[in-house]
């Protein structure tokens, strides 16, 4: 069972903030004596249009079938076939490692 990594702590996002860890880090003393300052909030204004969320849920939900509708049971073996040529392969492949 692997340990938990609780105590790690998150780098900064920000490009100047991470270098001035990093090295901090690798010096092991700061380099000034005031705190690293907070990350910039993100946009709480942001978010997605309820609608078009919506609207993409309707079409993922319907394209599977929509496509499965389309083939014909010949073109559905031969990808059915293809996958499973496919899994046998990789199968073999691990196993010789």
């Amino acid at each position: 069972m692997m340990p938990k990594r609780t105590s790690k702590k998150s780098k900064p996002t920000d490009i100047s903030q991470l270098s001035r860890t990093i090295v901090e880090e690798a010096t092991g003393e700061s380099l000034t004596d005031q705190p690293l300052p907070k990350e910039p909030a993100k946009d709480p204004a942001h978010k997605k249009n309820p609608n078009a969320v919506a609207l993409g849920k309707l079409g993922g939900k319907k394209g599977g079938d929509a496509c499965a509708k389309k083939l014909s049971p010949e073109q559905r073996k031969a990808i059915a076939q293809k996958a499973a040529r496919a899994v046998v392969q990789a199968h073999l492949i691990t196993q010789r490692k």
